[in-house]
């Protein structure tokens, strides 16, 4: 998984899935937004593979405590799980007191289960200077299979400035998933796969976005198809 460019479809419902399949390659699914979310799991027949995420409240989820490791940790042994995100935050021992340990178990689960890790950074005030966008992409792709990125553009030179660390961190070997929370943005989540980038998120229902500046899901399978079709065919 995320050998090319995965859009996964969101949602904190798996009943929702059949409605993600024209569209997605995976579902991600949103355990910290999910009623009874490991009773879900065990229901779950679906087609598409699922990247499980329980995020913590500090980033920007609603999953508090230690508990969320233990839920992940169930969750990767199920057959239809191929990753798990991980916060950077965590597994660098700067999340809350004993996240790193959980964290790192975790990984370390996921590993022996043969489930990829995402290991993720959000930030929801900015978008940082390039050098140090591919610093944070290095740092989260070297703790997993995947370093994702996701900031807050206020500006065009926010988006231009993902863009270009998505170029340098993809030339330097670094697996990554990027893109620009917020309308100025907003056009990342369709361009940034052109540069390297192996996992777009888009709702299955456009009512239930889990992030600011996204687009419905068969309109970003659109956009990315689109313009990776007009660049292949030049």
């Amino acid at each position: 998984m995320f050998e090319e460019f995965v859009l996964t479809a969101s949602t904190a419902d798996l009943s929702e899935e059949p409605r993600a399949r024209e569209s997605a390659d995976a579902a991600e699914f949103r355990m910290d937004l999910a009623t009874d979310p490991l009773a879900q799991l065990d229901a779950y027949e679906g087609e598409l593979p699922l990247l499980v995420t329980n995020r913590a409240s500090w980033e920007g989820g609603e999953a508090d405590g230690l508990g969320r490791f233990d839920a992940l940790s169930a969750a990767v042994a199920h057959d239809a799980v191929a990753a798990v995100d991980v916060e950077l935050a965590a597994l660098r021992g700067n999340a809350p007191e004993g996240e790193q340990s959980h964290a790192t178990a975790l990984r370390d689960t996921a590993r022996e289960e043969g489930v990829g890790v995402v290991v993720s950074v959000h930030d929801f005030e900015s978008t940082p200077e390039p050098a140090t966008l591919v610093d944070l992409l290095a740092d989260a792709a070297n703790e997993g299979d995947v370093g994702k990125l996701a900031t807050t553009a206020t500006a065009p030179d926010d988006a231009l400035a993902m863009i270009e660390a998505t170029h340098e961190a993809t030339a330097a070997g670094h697996r990554v998933a990027t893109m620009c929370m917020g309308e100025p943005g907003r056009h990342t989540r369709a361009v940034t796969p052109l540069y390297g980038s192996k996992i777009g998120y888009a709702p299955v229902d456009p009512a239930n976005a889990t992030a600011p500046g996204q687009y419905p899901l068969a309109t970003l399978r659109e956009l990315v198809d689109g313009l990776r079709e007009g660049e292949t065919s030049e």
